[in-house]
């Protein structure tokens, strides 16, 4: 993809790609690459702490689902702000997430509750302009987009052979 606004394609996919091996009693390492629209690489891991049998040595992924939220929400408002002339003289998010857990016989099922964002936003410029680079941006946050429509999430279990629908 371009470097430069004026040089963006008019379309482009999006692709990552996440390798998830279990090192520790609940620890991931996490290797997330973006493979288009060019590559680049991350080292990331997860854990759980007591709870789940875990040592808290890294965020657990709801941590890190939440903070890729608001990080992602923070990354637009700031790349659109120049695009669209908003000055940002400071930027704080704060970004709420709350899901329902119940259990059932000896696991548990979970479902979202709410989603709240709140941004405060440190701009001279008229609310107009703040609330047309907030909307822009959440359309340009892929994971507010994904979070806002209804998806369907392939699962495969490796039987050997290949793969069969789990």
């Amino acid at each position: 993809m371009a470097t430069s606004p004026e040089q963006m394609p008019d379309h482009a996919e999006v692709v990552l790609t996440c390798r998830g091996t279990a090192t520790g009693k609940m620890r991931n390492e996490l290797d997330v690459t973006m493979v288009k629209p060019f590559e680049e690489r991350f080292t990331l891991a997860s854990d759980e702490g007591a709870f789940h049998g875990g040592d808290g040595s890294a965020p657990p992924p709801l941590a890190l689902f939440v903070a890729g939220l608001t990080g992602c929400l923070m990354t637009q408002i700031r790349a659109f702000a120049k695009r669209l002339g908003v000055t940002l003289d400071d930027l704080d998010v704060e970004c709420r997430v709350v899901w329902n857990w119940a259990k059932v016989g000896r696991v548990y099922e979970t479902g979202p509750k709410s989603f709240e964002i709140d941004v405060l936003l440190d701009s001279p410029d008229p609310v107009e302009d703040q609330l047309a680079l907030i909307e822009a941006a959440k359309k340009g946050c892929f994971i507010e987009q994904t979070l806002g429509r209804a998806n369907t999430i392939r699962h495969r279990l490796n039987v050997g052979d290949g793969f069969v629908d789990a």
